[in-house]
């Protein structure tokens, strides 16, 4: 059995992160032989903070893949009356988005392989670019290429982030610092509702694409100064065939490691359910608080900034209770109860409630709705079999992706069937209470150290 690295020994190119949803070194993944990563081959710096760098540099692009992810939850109040929007198109429209965003989680890993984690969010944030520049067009199809571009361009984020992260993370911090990365999300979903609006109502619309589109950029120029190293182990040789994208190989390998591994399934299904929960409040919060209550859309933006902002604490600091308690099954089990409570309670909201308790009720939901990802992943990853952890977490994370892509579809749906919003989070507030649930059934010992339970 290989060696763990523990201290604060860096991770080699052969040791799988918590959260790392890769898919094998050719665009698949080997089902029959250790896991891998986009660059197995490589050792990364053995000082004791060579891991700092690398880890600020992804916790920007995963911040600012996810602000450009919530460009258009949080604009659909100033576009929408421009444009013609229904109110539940936003719904259908994120949707999109995260259809994107799977197409790439299933069928990318051989652009991070080929040309090199960094290079790949580059690119990607190139695609959200050009996506937002199509907005204006009047077509009617537009808002929906650029929904679907802009999820291109966040779907690179995550595998990219797990493949340099564990090259690079502490063996003993590791999961606190895959945590950290992921705070990114919440955390550039809070930029995007504090500023999006203002620049709107300050400027106009167009000023505020501008503005998404000069962070981009911004973005990908910061990112080149450290690209060449990140990605130096890079297969320069290996041809982007079109056809490696699309093999059933590369499809289906993610899907097949779940069943490969006692209570992985239903761990995996447990997120799906709490991901569509948090699609919906995504989707439809900035457009409830306007539409629903009767804010104005700075101060809806800044509602959705504190639950943003919350997310960020709640993400870190669930990830420190797990590994404190040392169970993230009964982590997420309390953020799963609390997060179908937070959805009843903002059922029940009125136009009449003050702005500090519709702030307290965001920062909630940002501590229970947006608290769960990082630990189930690193769930996932300590459960699967030690050879199969990068592709274990491959398939949860496309099942929870699929769960953000529902999630604002149901909300829509009912939203359109009955026209209350009410009725849509009492919906979705099902979902959390059924991965309760399916997490109760599952054990929450510490899984087998050959991590095979």
């Amino acid at each position: 059995m290989r060696r763990i690295p523990d201290g604060d020994e860096p991770a080699t190119g052969n040791d799988v992160g918590p959260a790392s949803p890769l898919v094998g070194p050719h665009g698949s993944a080997d089902l029959t032989s250790r896991g891998s990563t986009a660059m197995s081959g490589d050792k990364a710096p053995s000082g004791r903070n060579a891991w700092i760098a690398p880890l600020l540099m992804m916790l920007l692009l995963q911040t600012t893949s996810a602000f450009l992810n919530q460009f258009l939850a949080t604009m659909a109040p100033v576009l929408g009356p421009e444009f013609g929007w229904s109110q539940n198109a936003v719904g259908y429209l994120v949707a999109t988005g995260m259809a994107g965003s799977i197409a790439f989680l299933m069928c990318g890993s051989p652009l991070v392989h080929g040309v090199g984690p960094i290079r790949a969010v580059q690119i990607g944030l190139g695609l959200g670019a050009f996506g937002i520049a199509l907005l204006p067009l009047p077509l009617s199809v537009a808002p929906f290429m650029a929904s679907l571009l802009i999820g291109l361009a966040y779907g690179p984020a995550t595998p990219a982030g797990s493949d340099v992260l564990q090259r690079y993370a502490p063996a003993r911090h590791r999961s606190l610092i895959f945590s950290i990365k992921q705070a990114g999300v919440p955390l550039g979903g809070a930029a995007a509702g504090l500023i999006l609006p203002s620049i709107a109502a300050a400027a106009g619309w167009r000023a505020a694409l501008v503005f998404a589109a000069g962070a981009v950029v911004a973005t990908v120029a910061v990112a080149q100064t450290v690209r060449g190293r990140i990605d130096a182990g890079r297969d320069g040789a290996r041809h982007l065939r079109l056809e490696r994208f699309f093999s059933v190989e590369n499809i289906r390998r993610p899907f097949a490691a779940l069943w490969a591994g006692r209570q992985l399934p239903r761990l995996s299904v447990a997120g799906a359910c709490l991901a569509m929960n948090q699609g919906a409040w995504n989707a439809f919060f900035v457009t409830y608080l306007v539409s629903g209550l009767g804010l104005s859309v700075q101060r809806a933006g800044a509602i959705f900034a504190i639950m943003q902002a919350c997310g960020i604490a709640g993400r870190i600091l669930l990830g420190w209770v797990s590994d404190r308690i040392g169970s993230g099954v009964v982590a997420v089990r309390m953020v799963a109860a609390t997060s179908a409570l937070t959805s009843v309670v903002i059922a029940g909201s009125a136009p009449d409630w003050p702005f500090w308790l519709l702030a307290l009720l965001a920062a909630a939901a940002g501590l229970t709705v947006y608290g769960w990802n990082g630990v189930q992943l690193a769930e996932i990853a300590r459960r699967a079999p030690r050879h199969l952890v990068g592709e274990a977490s491959a398939g949860g994370t496309v099942l929870v992706f699929l769960g953000f892509t529902a999630g604002p579809t149901i909300f829509a749906s009912i939203l359109s069937l009955t026209g209350r919003f009410d009725w849509a989070y009492l919906t979705v507030a099902v979902l959390p209470a059924f991965a309760f649930l399916l997490l109760v059934r599952i054990s929450s010992d510490p899984p087998d150290p050959m991590g095979s339970s």
